[in-house]
């Protein structure tokens, strides 16, 4: 080969590189073009919230609020799609596959959290959902039975220290109950044994029949039943602030006892995928709900306290979660049922 072939030849490489790297590119400002425009005119049409859990509950009422309110805010409806069953799992793996495109979105709850580290046959892994924005909590407060002989937090802690301990009620293993008795038993030397029931409302119910001496539930489990002639006991909540809706109630923390600190939190997480720009959408949208006197004080009044923020301040939340529950999970050998 003389040196004018080898000329030719680089010439005619170089001209191949230099077209397969402009197709490249072009494809790609394609690609994020396209991108790009389909966030700015999201949305434009219905956006759908999976809630994983049956209707009625405190993640469906804060998914609902949510969604009212973030309907006003986007100019298109909002719908929730309840999709209960295998603890949550269902909803979960629904939202994991549905389609990046802004339209589907999950309501998640600890579980999302705690079920990676504690199922080992778990479908999912953590990287498969993206943190959106936080909608509010349900403070869990510590109650016994009203006919208890145990008046205060203290001398519940004091009594499941002594002997063979006590039953404490939860909704099964990696629930908020049974976090906060391996709280309790971790901290504080309690020997509080933690009883599985299908779900909080049963395990509330073998607390009034005197089955356990306690457990804790969500504040809209609660609330209702330790009001005056109620047959609940309530001793503390366990969030780092007192409840609008029980401004009586003091927090775990201020009765001497810090590390019992967890709540029933919902929030919103995305597949892999959906534009970055759409999802702070998502969260402005539900941050103004969540400051929406119409929305708040309806939540309030229940026991839930609105949260909002950004995408910054979730993702910093559920980083938070994770490390917490996780060095519980295995401190105290939470495996699936």
């Amino acid at each position: 080969m003389n040196h004018l072939q080898v000329a030719r030849r680089s010439i005619l490489q170089k001209s191949a590189t230099s077209l397969a790297f402009t197709l490249v590119c072009g494809l790609s400002l394609n690609s994020l073009a396209q991108t790009t425009n389909a966030a700015a005119n999201w949305p434009n049409k219905t956006v759908k919230f999976i809630v994983p859990f049956a209707a009625g509950g405190a993640n469906d009422l804060l998914a609902r609020a949510a969604a009212e309110g973030a309907s006003k805010v986007l100019g298109q409806p909002v719908v929730i799609d309840n999709r209960p069953g295998a603890g949550g799992t269902l909803g979960t793996m629904l939202g994991i596959k549905s389609a990046p495109d802004g339209y589907t979105f999950l309501i998640s709850a600890a579980g999302v959290i705690s079920n990676t580290m504690i199922k080992k046959s778990a479908p999912y892994k953590d990287n498969e959902l993206v943190p959106v924005v936080m909608i509010g909590l349900a403070p869990s407060i510590i109650v016994t039975s009203s006919k208890s002989k145990h008046n205060n937090l203290k001398e519940f802690i004091e009594f499941a220290k002594q002997g063979q301990g006590a039953h404490f009620a939860t909704a099964g293993t990696g629930s908020t109950p049974h976090f906060v008795s391996e709280m309790m038993n971790m901290h504080y030397g309690t020997k509080l044994i933690p009883v599985p029931y299908k779900s909080g409302s049963e395990g509330s119910t073998a607390v009034m029949s005197g089955q356990v001496e306690g457990t804790s539930e969500a504040s809209i489990v609660s609330l209702p039943h330790t009001q005056a002639g109620g047959k609940f006991r309530a001793l503390a909540t366990t969030w780092t602030k007192r409840m609008s809706a029980a401004p009586d109630l003091p927090t775990t923390a201020e009765l001497g006892f810090p590390e019992i600190q967890i709540a029933h939190w919902a929030g919103i997480h995305a597949p892999v995928g959906v534009p970055p720009e759409i999802m702070d959408k998502l969260a402005s949208a539900v941050d103004a709900a969540m400051k929406n006197p119409a929305i708040t004080d309806r939540l309030k009044a229940m026991g839930i306290e609105p949260v909002g923020g950004t995408r910054a301040s979730f993702n910093e939340f559920v980083n938070a979660e994770r490390a917490k529950l996780g060095n519980i999970i295995r401190a105290a050998g939470m495996k699936e049922d």
